[in-house]
């Protein structure tokens, strides 16, 4: 036959053993805090399946950040190839249509009929003008070194005189050179002095 109070005394048990754990839990400090810092974990911890939901929405975020960076970095690639390839294309444009009137001026004078040699002097000295604004639009500056020390960058020595200037000086210019943007488009063909 089963003791009804049974029962009683297993509850009764039960709450001695905790009143006795709590007693050496308030006693040992330790105990005390792992106690607690186990029951914040429980608490604090998410489980497995939010942790790996939260890993894959941020591995889904930064999959869409790179995809959106590497098309952006393709745009921009094939846009510099197109400005490059435009560049190259239409380089010469600006001055190519710098340079139609002195074509027309030149066509204009040859299409004269009975000029004086002063009309056609005038006529040269215009299409000359027009040459040189179109050359200054372009950058394009003439070099001309009489009297300078001779630079084997900018100039092409022909041959050498005798002359009083300083050794490896240009006495005489054959043919003006010309710098475009600093760069040499043609050096200056020179004469250069040498001792006596």
């Amino acid at each position: 036959m089963q003791d009804p109070n049974k029962p009683e005394l297993e509850a009764y048990e039960q709450a001695a053993k905790a009143g006795e754990e709590a007693a050496t839990t308030d006693n040992d400090p330790a105990v005390a805090d792992e106690a607690d810092s186990a029951g914040d974990r429980t608490e604090r911890m998410p489980s497995l399946e939010e942790l790996i939901r939260a890993a894959e929405r941020k591995a889904e975020e930064h999959h869409d950040a790179w995809l959106r960076a590497k098309a952006e970095t393709e745009n921009m690639r094939r846009r510099a190839d197109e400005d490059v390839a435009k560049a190259a294309k239409f380089a010469a444009e600006k001055f190519a249509g710098a340079m139609l009137p002195v074509k027309d001026s030149l066509e204009a004078a040859l299409k004269t009929e009975n000029q004086t040699v002063e009309s056609l002097r005038e006529g040269v000295e215009l299409t000359l003008k027009q040459l040189v604004s179109a050359f200054d639009g372009a950058n394009i500056v003439e070099e001309d070194p009489l009297d300078a020390k001779f630079d084997p960058n900018r100039h092409q020595a022909i041959g050498t005189l005798e002359s009083d200037a300083e050794p490896n000086t240009v006495v005489q210019v054959l043919q003006k050179g010309y710098l475009i943007h600093d760069r040499v488009l043609r050096p200056a063909l020179v004469m250069v002095s040498k001792a006596k």
